[in-house]
């Protein structure tokens, strides 16, 4: 996640604070003034970390911290306190109209932020609420943004409205209102063109859109590998357009997230969702408690049981889990935990979301090779036919031989896989009692999967 090297940093800070039995105003400072280093290196703004220090540590130095039971804890409550009230305390919703009347909302941003791909996930999350949206293809300087839209579009079952790239955004953005309201479709979606940079003209553009319609909301998309660059383009775009709320992408690359921390102090405007990865399910409402946790290596279970409630079919988890009590789990039931755990973004996703493990360098896990690892199992798993799948009990030699040449790889690989499966299903049958067997109620255990 882009916070890894900041929730590092802070982690080892606070790991010092818990290690005093008594706190001194020395202490405080000096843990503060290594705060505000890891701060400023994820390019947090320079006066948004000013402020945020000040707020701490006048919460700190108190009486009722400095002689508290575990001062080292209040601290980091603390510092968890205003992260949050720094990236706007609530979580905000797109603002979407009632009864019959059309959500018109327009989408702004640079070339390269990810705003087309993006346009198409909020209309997938606003399919999922109920809502019947249209895309709407406005960027007609750019040779694949209509292509792009459609594709999309199509994946995510939402129509996409175009007119080719010969008409003027405007003329194309009352057309889509007018077909919208022919088509009983309720949330229109502009993908508005963007540049490499904020020039006159595509300012011109995105104000003369509001003009000639009404837009509900505008939202800026930006790119949080930028850093302090999202939050200048966002001030711009505000000042010149005036936005209602912010998406950041890219939260999952190797940035350093300052982004995030610092454009609603700066701009006022609320981040309403982070992108993180280029699916396009990958998109997930933010929540600032929640990215506090995170950044705080506290974890976000939270968001971990939401993206478990989507990816996890709950007949089928049902049915797996009478599977593993009884150990008769297959190779069939193996592929499909791995498809549901790939769904809710694999297992570094999942780490990242698990509290004490934001941020933590764990190197024995290898994300490419892990990957790897996982497509040479799924590779193996599909060699198979499907009564073998069904009873591994048939895999004798030749058999191990054909499907190993089947998937590629060697047949020691079969045999691995193998052991390591019939060595779980004894397990399964020696832990009666977690897995809710003979042994009664108590310790039972159930899986995600």
């Amino acid at each position: 996640m882009a916070f890894d090297s900041l929730s590092e940093k802070l982690q080892n800070v606070f790991k010092n604070l818990r290690s005093k039995g008594r706190l001194t105003e020395e202490d405080v400072k000096s843990a503060l003034k290594e705060v505000k280093m890891a701060l400023l290196e994820a390019d947090v703004n320079f006066r948004v970390v000013k402020q945020f220090v000040k707020k701490i540590q006048e919460r700190a130095i108190g009486q009722d911290v400095m002689n508290g039971l575990n001062p080292g804890q209040m601290v980091i409550k603390i510092v968890n306190e205003e992260m949050v009230s720094l990236m706007g305390s609530e979580t905000t919703e797109i603002a979407l109209k009632s009864g019959g009347e059309i959500t018109v909302i327009m989408m702004a941003g640079l070339q390269g932020a990810g705003k087309t791909t993006t346009t198409a996930k909020i209309a997938g999350k606003l399919k999922q609420k109920g809502k019947k949206p249209l895309l709407a293809a406005c960027d007609i300087y750019r040779p694949a943004a209509i292509d792009q839209l459609k594709i999309n579009g199509e994946k995510q079952g939402v129509e996409v409205f175009s007119m080719g790239d010969k008409n003027s955004p405007v003329d194309i953005a009352k057309a889509a209102i007018e077909h919208a309201q022919k088509s009983n479709l309720n949330v229109v979606i502009l993908d508005t063109a963007g540049r490499l940079h904020v020039d006159e003209e595509m300012m011109h553009e995105l104000s003369s859109i509001k003009e000639a319609v009404e837009i509900t909301q505008t939202i800026l998309v930006v790119d949080s590998m930028t850093g302090q660059d999202a939050v200048n383009v966002a001030s711009m775009f505000d000042e010149k357009i005036g936005i209602d709320g912010v998406i950041l992408t890219k939260l999952d690359g190797d940035t350093r997230g300052g982004a995030a921390l610092s454009i609603r102090a700066v701009t006022g405007k609320p981040i309403l969702y982070a992108g993180m990865g280029e699916k396009l399910s990958d998109l997930e409402q933010f929540y600032p408690d929640r990215m506090a946790s995170r950044i705080l290596g506290m974890g976000d279970v939270l968001t971990m049981i939401e993206k478990a409630q989507e990816a996890i079919d709950e007949e089928e988890a049902r049915k797996l889990e009478q599977k593993m009590k009884k150990a008769e789990f297959d190779f069939e039931d193996y592929l499909s935990s791995m498809n549901q755990m790939k769904k809710m973004g694999g297992l570094t996703s999942i780490l990242g979301m698990m509290p004490g493990m934001g941020g933590m360098k764990m190197p024995e896990i290898d994300e490419s090779e892990a990957e790897k690892g996982m497509k040479r199992t799924e590779s193996i798993i599909y060699s198979m036919t499907p009564e073998e799948r069904r009873n591994p009990s048939l895999l004798n030699p030749s058999r191990k031989r054909r499907i190993a040449n089947g998937a590629g790889v060697d047949i020691s690989e079969v045999n691995r896989l193998v052991k390591q499966f019939e060595q779980a299903r004894k397990m399964m049958k020696q832990m009666p009692g977690m897995m809710g067997g003979k042994r009664g109620k108590r310790g039972r255990f159930k899986l995600p999967f």
